[in-house]
């Protein structure tokens, strides 16, 4: 993964001076993100997210896992495997270079980019036990969008535009500028006991607006669908389907 990332701007450039078009309609996406990827995701990372479900402030990032296994790409087809599916728009940190027990500066560096996520929830899983992993690991449930490189994209603390839309509907729209936790923060706090590694994605956690918190609840049926988007990142759509 190192390869890669290093030759990318140089695979970019020849795509863009040399390579045919192709129409994206005709083409299956899939996740630029290997299956060895750790995908560590951040919980209750924007304080309104917190208060909806009568949480407490976190002091510290508070972390789950997914597996590469359970992540996709826009246009995927996401199996309603729970009745209480639901949406969590996200911002995605992408790892290029490995860092272990690093501060901010050195997490600074070790950051690639960007993806819009939507880490798609399976409530019921989720809730019936204090551990996450169940309802954090559904088939095609973790949405990655194209990566867009840090210098390309900016500092999310500058606050980028967060939008998830069901069916045309706004359901959550915020700043990532008002994440608790910043992407340097997360990723140092992480490297304290892991060693993140190149094509290592991190979900920055969701803001409020999700489908559990409101009442009465909402949640995602087969024949919906689901856009979330993010400035300068662009957007990923998915239609929910019977499982």
């Amino acid at each position: 993964m190192d390869d890669f990332y290093r030759d990318l701007p140089r695979w970019t450039r020849t795509a863009r001076e040399g390579s045919p078009s192709l129409d994206l309609d005709s083409l299956r996406l899939v996740p630029a993100i290997p299956l060895t990827a750790r995908v560590p995701c951040i919980g209750l990372n924007y304080r309104a997210h917190a208060a909806e479900g009568n949480l407490p402030i976190p002091t510290q990032p508070v972390v789950f896992g997914r597996y590469a296994q359970s992540l996709a790409a826009s246009g995927a087809d996401v199996p309603a495997i729970d009745p209480q599916t639901d949406w969590e728009g996200e911002l995605a940190i992408v790892i290029g270079s490995p860092i272990f027990r690093g501060d901010e500066d050195a997490a600074r560096k070790a950051i690639f980019g960007f993806a819009t996520f939507n880490d798609v929830s399976a409530r019921t899983f989720q809730l019936e036990t204090p551990q996450w992993t169940m309802g954090k690991n559904g088939e095609a449930s973790g949405i990655v969008g194209e990566i867009v490189t840090r210098d390309e994209a900016g500092d999310p603390a500058n606050g980028f535009e967060l939008t998830t839309r069901v069916n045309g509907e706004v359901m959550q729209r915020t700043l990532t500028s008002d994440m608790i936790f910043t992407v340097e923060r997360i990723v140092a706090h992480l490297s304290k006991a892991m060693r993140l590694n190149p094509g290592d994605i991190i979900p920055t956690g969701t803001p409020s607006g999700v489908g559990l918190a409101r009442n009465p609840p909402i949640f995602l049926q087969p024949g919906d669908t689901v856009e979330v988007s993010i400035d300068r990142l662009g957007r990923v759509v998915n239609r929910i389907v019977a499982a």
